[in-house]
């Protein structure tokens, strides 16, 4: 489900918090009375009002007589008139400034298939500059379905007008891109090249029998040819990522977890070369927060090779350190790739079993035996691991390294595992025993025509049936954390709770409706859960006293709505630290 942030439709009103008044004797300097507050507080019924401090600290939640009473002459009141009040949405996996950078830059909708609107909106991204960076013409959003026409992109790309042009088409999954040939010279990848790779490599450089290299790309392939793209300029990244973090306000996002913070637009990550100069979008939130732009709490992560060793944690800590005391931004931990993704023609994650067409099982990014060393240590050091698994067989080898820290020592450091699109059965108790947050995107929980026929055809009936297992994983005594994977796919929680519901697609299909779960686990995925899966739930996470009050205030009942309703609820306010960053337009 491909995320066009350029369509999304909502107004920014980026309004300033109430107008300053003097500060109550109480401390209480705003109210809210009269509505349906979701607290996240397990067992606790809804609530009527809630009491804010000057400091944008939560003093007290209950009855509108009891909050009424804390409040004099100075204290500001607002009547909720009925309307749902929820802890603010937090999405534990997500990129969220290079969505908004992204967002401004030469993007194919979805639905689009056919070569000649993709040749035309190359040319009109070559005029506005859109596509451009530097002397390479790109497109981001290429759907993996794209790829079945690899012969007739190739045949039109690498002749004229286009021959000597470098062109770089981005897939919408961040995993997969082409280049034509030009690109690919300009990359220094040629016959010779490919052929010196070790396999696990080739494999990513789509290439014929003399290893000349065809265009498609995957994972590892994708980084040798991004690397040679030229950056893009500072103001084109500032202004991409302030409209971030305002359009992530509209949608009542107040936190978020950075899985890439050092990474960059159009730029690969599998094979990230962690130097103390890898820095990518952090320089980016200091200078958000020095301007006061950021308007959110965001746990940042380095991306680092699968294949790094303990010696990476010293590079990671120096910048940790340069990086620390950023008012709202504090780095936590590493991403690491265990696989791929599971779409064909890529078909680079990691199976217990095979593809069907291949009989090849994917490609495990690391070596399990030095991979529980490198957990081990991380955990040993208090930095958090997150684990992007897509086959069952990654899921359950970074479960594996995991538990191996876990019978080192007891931490509390909340280590998660990311997309959970196959899980062994026999693996859905571990994640409870282990303390591991399965952080899932559950917006893709449905069946469409990629999952028809790039994933269904390849894999075991039984695989299929069971893919994105939330219901089982929380039967297990497992906590899930809601999370977007944006731009690869709408950061809007709504619609993802929606879908979670009814593991129903907007054509209609379902993916096994017996793994739907209910709005109160749904509402905790996107609220308390995901304040653990950032370190965070001390701080936000659930409306209580002494808890920070970031808060969002909606157009609808969530409780009374049925689940296309739901999907199509917006924000009226957004409240960061006690004060408004987000109005609804009146036009909205």
């Amino acid at each position: 489900m491909q995320f066009n942030f350029k369509k999304a439709c909502l107004v920014f009103s980026m309004g300033l918090a109430v107008s300053a008044s003097t500060w109550a004797k109480n401390n209480v300097e705003h109210i809210y009375i009269n509505g349906k507050i979701y607290t996240a507080v397990e067992n606790a019924p809804l609530q009527q009002a809630i009491a804010i401090g000057s400091d944008g600290t939560i003093i007290k939640v209950g009855s509108d007589k009891e909050i009424k009473k804390l409040a004099d002459q100075t204290t500001q009141v607002t009547d909720l008139g009925q309307k749902v009040l929820l802890p603010g949405m937090i999405d534990s996996h997500v990129h969220t400034l290079v969505s908004g950078v992204e967002g401004a830059l030469a993007t194919l909708d979805e639905a689009d298939r056919d070569l000649k609107v993709l040749e035309q909106k190359l040319i009109q991204a070559q005029k506005d500059g859109t596509g451009i960076a530097g002397d390479v013409l790109f497109m981001n959003g290429l759907s993996s379905e794209y790829w079945e026409q690899n012969a007739q992109i190739s045949k039109l790309f690498n002749s004229k007008p286009w021959k000597d042009q470098a062109i770089v088409l981005v897939g919408s999954d961040h995993h997969t891109a082409w280049a034509n040939q030009a690109m690919l010279k300009k990359a220094g990848i040629d016959a010779a090249y490919v052929k010196a790779l070790r396999p696990a490599s080739q494999k990513n450089i789509s290439h014929d029998t003399k290893f000349n290299p065809t265009g498609f790309l995957v994972d590892s392939g994708w980084d040798m040819v991004s690397e040679h793209i030229p950056a893009l300029s500072h103001e084109v990244m500032y202004q991409g990522s302030k409209q971030a973090v305002q359009y992530y306000n509209s949608l009542g996002i107040t936190a978020w977890m950075d899985i890439a913070a050092n990474g960059k637009p159009l730029q690969g990550i599998f094979n990230m070369h962690n130097t103390e100069n890898t820095l990518g979008m952090i320089p980016m939130y200091k200078e958000l927060s020095e301007n006061g732009d950021l308007s959110a709490r965001v746990s940042g992560l380095h991306v680092i090779n699968s294949k790094s060793t303990e010696q990476v944690l010293d590079v990671v800590e120096k910048i940790n350190q340069k990086y620390s005391n950023i008012e709202n931004f504090k780095l936590i931990g590493l991403k690491i790739f265990a696989d791929g993704v599971i779409e064909y023609p890529a078909q680079s994650a990691a199976l217990m079993g095979k593809y069907s067409n291949t009989q090849n099982s994917g490609q495990l990014l690391f070596d399990p035996v030095q991979f529980k060393g490198l957990v081990n240590e991380a955990d040993k050091r208090g930095i958090l691991i997150h684990i992007h698994a897509i086959g069952d067989r990654a899921v359950h080898e970074s479960l594996n390294a995991i538990e191996y820290a876990r019978s080192q020592r007891q931490s509390a450091i909340s280590h998660s595992i990311t997309h959970l699109q196959l899980v062994d059965p026999k693996d859905y108790p571990r994640f409870k025993q282990n303390n591991v947050i399965a952080s899932m995107q559950l917006a893709w929980a449905y069946e469409d025509g990629m999952n028809l026929s790039l994933v269904k055809p390849y894999i075991s009936a039984e695989s299929y049936k069971g893919m994105y297992p939330a219901h089982s994983l929380i039967q297990h005594g497992a906590t899930i954390a809601g999370a977007s994977d944006a731009p690869v796919s709408t950061p809007n929680p709504f619609e993802a709770m929606a879908v979670a519901m009814t593991r129903k697609g907007p054509d209609g299909g379902y993916l096994n409706p017996a793994e739907a779960i209910t709005l109160d686990q749904i509402l905790k995925a996107y609220t308390i859960n995901s304040a653990k899966a950032l370190g965070l739930s001390a701080q936000i996470g659930s409306l209580e006293a002494g808890k920070k009050a970031d808060m969002v205030i909606l157009d609808r009942d969530i409780f009374k709505a049925n689940p296309q309703q739901l999907s199509q609820t917006q924000v009226v306010t957004t409240i960061f630290n006690g004060k408004q960053v987000y109005q609804q337009s009146s036009k909205n």
